[in-house]
């Protein structure tokens, strides 16, 4: 992607100061993903024997007295209140971003620009031209030496992991298929209150952004191939809910049910795809699946065998081999817990399950291996730019009655 002129020309920044061996995290953000990514950073030097210790330098956030205490629970050194002295402390080389959609370009930007390396939480941005600017400005970041990362946190559950290295093993074969769900039931009640998530400015889209970034981005990082086209419908089936009484806690916010406030974003989104090979994909997303928490599926179908997934049930793999005779082939169960598993030679013994806040701890340990090691960020910015314009692409199939439409390269 050609750079522009004033990201060339610009002086490049002040390369990151950190103490020997320490990498100073400064976050954006202290709610859900703030908890989620402290939690991570917390942990990771405790479990891996990593090349630099992360040190917990300062949390952000607009309410003074809402991150001081977010700092204190979560073990972060220091509080701001404004972004822009964040990034400028001397003890903060990396900047972690977990805020709404609508302010990730114009935070990671300025991070890259002042000199810091850069995790920020999916989808990247909330439109294509936010992503094409925020790859732009990481790559000009990368010839400094400085690392920007996005954090699709799914790829580091070891089941996932180990199901992408059986799948560049070649032991499905050719693809044929690719299904993907991801359901949840916190809209359901109409009574849910319109909080950012159900706004176009801040979430850029609903269901789509939210779960199917996941989605879109675990079928081409197991498949190693990207979305070619798509063709899609969504909804959005509660169009107005009751505006949000205070700051929301997770998914959830009070309600106050004298004013209602439209949604702008959908609710479901659902959409057919094309891999580069000509294997055929399909999604779903959904924040209105009953009884469905946080479910989500895949099934990897090749000409030698098939992956099934689960989140569910997150420690196991199903996988079938079929060049197998066939009065005993069939799906069998692996257990993801053994020390030859990708990142579990640092955990407990085989059987003793992990969780979803492991995710968090494996994403800070690759984080920390790339910025020591100068490897290739994974996954990247380019990565959720692609991604981006999967979404872009199906969002425009959706408004032109489900017409097929390229995902551009």
């Amino acid at each position: 992607m050609a750079r522009s002129q004033e990201t060339e020309t610009q002086t490049p920044a002040t390369p990151p100061r950190q103490a020997p061996g320490t990498l100073g995290v400064g976050m954006v953000g202290y709610a859900f993903m703030g908890a989620a990514h402290s939690q991570g950073w917390r942990t990771a030097g405790h479990v891996f024997d990593l090349p630099l210790r992360p040190a917990l330098a300062a949390i952000c956030g607009r309410d003074r007295t809402a991150v001081e205490a977010a700092a204190a629970r979560h073990g972060w050194a220091a509080a701001e209140t404004d972004w822009r002295a964040l990034i400028a402390r001397d003890d903060v080389q990396l900047i972690d971003i977990c805020t709404p959609g609508d302010s990730h370009a114009e935070i990671a930007i300025a991070a890259l620009e002042a000199g810091k390396h850069v995790l920020c939480e999916k989808p990247l941005a909330n439109n294509v031209d936010e992503a094409e600017a925020m790859v732009r400005a990481a790559e000009a970041a990368a010839a400094r030496g400085q690392m920007a990362i996005v954090g699709f946190n799914y790829r580091k559950v070891p089941a996932i992991s180990y199901a992408r290295r059986l799948i560049a093993d070649g032991r499905l074969g050719p693809l044929r298929h690719v299904r993907a769900t991801y359901l949840q039931d916190w809209l359901v009640d109409p009574a849910s209150p319109l909080t950012w998530r159900l706004k176009r400015e801040h979430a850029g889209s609903g269901a789509l952004g939210d779960l199917g970034a996941h989605i879109v981005d675990l079928a081409q990082f197991l498949s190693g191939e990207l979305i070619t086209g798509v063709s899609a419908v969504s909804e959005t089936f509660v169009r107005e809910r009751p505006l949000l009484s205070g700051a929301s806690a997770g998914l959830s916010g009070s309600a106050d049910t004298a004013e209602r406030g439209e949604v702008t974003v959908d609710d479901a989104a659902i959409f057919t795809g094309r891999l580069a090979s000509g294997a055929l994909a399909s999604f779903e997303a959904t924040r209105m699946a009953a009884g469905r928490k946080n479910a989500l599926r895949l099934e990897i179908n090749g000409e030698l065998g098939s992956l099934a997934f689960d989140l569910e049930r997150l420690n196991e793999l199903s996988f079938h081999d079929h060049t197998e005779p066939a009065a005993t082939a069939g799906f069998r169960r692996i257990l993801v817990t053994e020390p030859e598993h990708p990142y579990l030679e640092a955990w407990w013994p085989p059987g003793h399950a992990l969780g979803y806040e492991h995710t968090f701890v494996h994403q800070a340990r690759d984080v920390i291996h790339t910025i020591a090691e100068g490897t290739a960020p994974r996954p990247s910015f380019a990565d959720g730019l692609q991604v981006q314009r999967v979404l872009a692409a199906v969002e425009e199939s959706a408004a032109k009655n489900s017409v097929h439409t390229p995902v551009p390269a």
